[in-house]
C-alpha cells in the first residue's frame, strides 16, 4: 500500500537564510552600485538585472533547500511522495539469532552523510560485546540514496562492518517513520528471538552497561516499553516550526502517550506488535508520535525505567561519574562520543559521589 509522504517548509533558518542572501551586505552593495545605472539604462537592460537577481536569490534558497534536505517543489498540500510501506530490503544483516540470540538490538537512524557518526559508535557504545554475560549488538538504518556514488560509499561500508540494514525509500527527515518501521520489520522477520529493541539517532551517546544494568532489574520482558516519556504533548501549529503539523495530518490536539525518538526501548514483543499494527495505522511523518500511535490502538502503556531521569532527549554536561547513571544523552558529536566512552570506561570501578550522579 502506498504511503503519501508530506513535506512541510518548517525550517526558520531557512527564511532566514533567503533574506540575508537576498538583502545581504553584497547584494545592497550591489544594488546601490547599480542605482544610477538603473535609471540610465533601458527597460529591458533593467529587466534583465532584475530577472538576474531574482534567479540569484531563487538558486541561494534552492540550495540551503537542499542543504536540509527539503524539496522545494514539494510544497503544497496537493503534492506528496509515494512510496510502499513493504519495500525491499536492499541490505540486511545475516545473523542467526536462534542459534546465538542477543540481548539487546540497538538499532540507529543514519544517513549516508553520517559515515564518521557511525565509525565513532561502532568503536564506542555500537561495538559488539558481552555486559552480564547478555549479549548486546547495533545495527544502522538508511534509506537509499539519491547518487550511485553515495550508493557505492554505503555498500563499501557495509562490506567492511555489515552492520546496515538499508530500503528503497528516499533518505530524508520525513521518512524517519518509515526507517524506524523498517528496523522493527527486521525485528519481527529476522530476529524475534532478541529480548530488547532499543532505537536511537546518530548523535545520542548509550551507556549500554546502565541500560543493561536496568533491564536486568526491571526483569518484564513482554508488553515493555520505556523512554523519555512524553504523555501531555500538543501538535505544532506554527508553520515555522520544524515540527509543525497540519489540521490536515493530525486535527487532534493532543497526542496519544509516546517516548521521546531520541531514544526508547521495547520488548521484542512490542517491535514485532508494532510492526504489523502499523500497517492500520495512517502514516505519520514525526516518528515517535506514530510509534505511540501504535501503542495506543494496542493498549500498550508507557513504563518509566528508573525512579530517576535516566534518558536525556536534551543533552547533559559530561562527566564520567554523571554518564556512569545515565542511559541516553543528546547533542553528542562523533569525537565526543570517542572522549566519553573512554572515559567512561575507565571510571566504572572508581568511586563517584552521589552528587556527581543526576538528580544527585
Amino acid at each position: 500500500m502506498a504511503i503519501e509522504l508530506h513535506l512541510e517548509f518548517t525550517n526558520t533558518f531557512l527564511v532566514l537564510d533567503f533574506i540575508s542572501c537576498c538583502l545581504g551586505a553584497k547584494t545592497f552593495f550591489l544594488l546601490r552600485k547599480f542605482k544610477h545605472s538603473l535609471k540610465m539604462a533601458s527597460k529591458r537592460l533593467a529587466r534583465m538585472l532584475v530577472f538576474t537577481m531574482a534567479l540569484v536569490c531563487f538558486l541561494c534558497l534552492y540550495a540551503k533547500l537542499c542543504t536540509f534536505e527539503i524539496c522545494i517543489f514539494c510544497e503544497t498540500k496537493h503534492e506528496f511522495f509515494p512510496f510502499k510501506r513493504d519495500g525491499r530490503f536492499l541490505k540486511r544483516p545475516h545473523m542467526n539469532c536462534r542459534r546465538n540470540p542477543p540481548f539487546l538490538v540497538i538499532l540507529v537512524t543514519s544517513s549516508h552523510k553520517q559515515s564518521k557518526a557511525r565509525m565513532a559508535i561502532r568503536k564506542t557504545w555500537g561495538r559488539e560485546r558481552k555486559i552480564d554475560n547478555k549479549r548486546i549488538v547495533t545495527y544502522f538504518l538508511l534509506g537509499s540514496t539519491l547518487t550511485d556514488v553515495d550508493q557505492r560509499a554505503i555498500d563499501d561500508e557495509n562490506k567492511k562492518h555489515r552492520d546496515i540494514i538499508q530500503k528503497d525509500f528516499l533518505d530524508s527527515y520525513y521518512n524517519l517513520t518509515l526507517k524506524t518501521i523498517m528496523g522493527l520489520e527486521w525485528i519481527h522477520k529476522f530476529c524475534p528471538q532478541t529480548s530488547f529493541v532499543m532505537k536511537t539517532d546518530s548523535d545520542m551517546f548509550v551507556n549500554t552497561y546502565y541500560l543493561t544494568e536496568l533491564l536486568l532489574k526491571k526483569n518484564k520482558k513482554v508488553s515493555f516499553f520505556t523512554g523519555f516519556l512524553k504523555e501531555n504533548e500538543h501538535p505544532i501549529r506554527k508553520l515555522i516550526s520544524k515540527w509543525y503539523v497540519s489540521e490536515e495530518e493530525y486535527s487532534g490536539n493532543l497526542y496519544p502517550p509516546f517516548c521521546s525518538g531520541t531514544g526508547y526501548v521495547l520488548s521484542a514483543d512490542v517491535a514485532s506488535s508494532v510492526y504489523k499494527i502499523a500497517k492500520e495505522v495512517p502514516y505519520f511523518k514525526l516518528e515517535d508520535v506514530y510509534v505511540g500511535m501504535c501503542l495506543a490502538k494496542l493498549d500498550i502503556k508507557l513504563e518509566e525505567l528508573h525512579s530517576e531521569q535516566t534518558f536525556f532527549p536534551d543533552g547533559l554536561v559530561f562527566s564520567a561519574c554523571r554518564f556512569r547513571k545515565i542511559v541516553t544523552s543528546h547533542f553528542v558529536r562523533p569525537h565526543e562520543n570517542l572522549i566519553y566512552w573512554d572515559a567512561l570506561e575507565r571510571s566504572l570501578d572508581e568511586n563517584c559521589h552521589p552528587g556527581t550522579y543526576p538528580g544527585g
